[in-house]
């Protein structure tokens, strides 16, 4: 195993190529260009032997790749914020043609006005088309959610895309250790890609084609049905990883400090890192603070958030994201899986780092301080845009 000091990005580029991803088609698009960059220069030394498809368009890129994956090839892409929302459509069509491709995208703000900073809008706004959708610490974790993502993603019995997502500029385009695999180890992990159905002239079949009303709600079914599945086989994927790689990221949603905690933050993405920063320094001086990280927003984790709330009586969640509803994405999926659950924990939703807004130390401490209030009786408002300006610029 050879440790090389990389980007989130280069880790992406070399994650498609330790999965041996047989067509590659993307478009360049801020902050996610150097991983097609990367990949170029890859092909063009003879470094990865792979069909790289130069493409118009995001769309196109993803219709591409759908139609490789349609005939048994493995599939990877890339894209960030407009470019993920012009896939809109194909993403929907990669899921719904069962095709595990396996997409990174770096969270980047929608426009207007205009922004190349991270937050997690872009995909938070993708989050019911049927794909999974895994939010990275670290440019570890990248690497290896990718390997992971083909694993599951290709299960005969899940057969859906994966979405590998790292912060703009925080991951992108900073440097950290990453200990890359030998590719012999990842080939025995990650066998060569083999769909039970393909595209096959000498056996053709249908694919996609019109279906009528008695039998359209069936398909969705098997969808959502694989989706459940995806749970089990994520967890026992990522423990067969940790025994041959001897890396674990938690499963699911990683607990930390949350044992004996009186107040938990609900965080996803690289911000997790910082926060645990701050537990630490809380726990220094006494304030018994945890921390949740939400890896899988897709599957979403069910059964860790009723654990959380059944061993945690005040639970704060970041969105770094908004919707139109009542809260912010997470919070919503939060409140939805807490319905049944008897003694409800105290549930506030921060929408804070939009934009790419700095998430310090200083700023998640507060968070947990009013957590900390909220819980000894203070009366406090249920959803907080953190930070806020005013009208004025104050």
């Amino acid at each position: 195993m050879v440790k090389m000091v990389i980007s989130g990005n280069s880790a992406s580029a070399y994650g498609s190529k330790l999965a041996r991803a047989e067509v590659i088609a993307a478009y360049p698009i801020t902050p996610q260009t150097s991983i097609i960059e990367k990949i170029a220069s890859l092909v063009a030394n003879g470094e990865f032997e792979t069909q790289f498809v130069k493409v118009e368009s995001e769309h196109s890129a993803m219709a591409a790749c759908i139609s490789a994956s349609l005939t048994g090839a493995r599939t990877y892409t890339a894209s960030s914020s407009h470019g993920l929302l012009l896939m809109h459509e194909m993403l929907i069509w990669a899921s719904g043609a069962r095709t595990p491709v396996v997409m990174s995208n770096i969270n980047r703000a929608n426009g207007p006005p205009w922004s190349v900073w991270a937050d997690q809008h872009d995909t938070m706004a993708q989050r019911d088309t049927g794909w999974m959708q895994i939010y990275c610490e670290s440019n570890q974790e990248v690497l290896d959610s990718i390997l992971m993502a083909y694993k599951v993603g290709e299960s005969r019995d899940i057969m859906l895309p994966s979405m590998i997502i790292e912060d703009a500029f925080i991951l992108s385009h900073t440097v950290e250790p990453v200990d890359m695999p030998d590719q012999s180890a990842v080939d025995d992990f990650l066998p060569a890609y083999d769909p039970e159905m393909k595209l096959d002239v000498d056996d053709p079949h249908g694919f996609g084609s019109l279906v009528m009303p008695e039998w359209y709600m069936e398909f969705r079914y098997k969808i959502a049905e694989a989706m459940d599945k995806t749970r089990d086989k994520l967890r026992d994927v990522q423990k067969d990883f940790e025994s041959r790689f001897g890396r674990s990221y938690g499963g699911l949603m990683e607990f930390y400090e949350c044992e004996d905690a009186e107040a938990v933050l609900v965080i996803s993405g690289s911000v997790a890192s910082t926060a645990k920063e701050v537990v630490d320094r809380m726990r220094s001086a006494g304030k018994k603070v945890g921390l949740a990280r939400l890896r899988y927003f897709r599957p979403f984790p069910v059964d860790e958030v009723r654990w959380l709330a059944k061993n945690v009586n005040c639970i704060g969640i970041v969105d770094r994201s908004y919707c139109f509803g009542h809260g912010g994405p997470m919070a919503a999926e939060i409140y939805g899986a807490l319905m049944p659950v008897a003694d409800k924990p105290i549930v506030k939703n921060f929408i804070a780092g939009l934009g790419g807004r700095d998430l310090t130390p200083e700023v998640l401490e507060r968070l947990y301080e009013n957590m900390l209030a909220i819980r000894s009786g203070g009366v406090d408002m249920e959803i907080e845009w953190v930070d806020v300006k005013d009208g004025r610029g104050g």
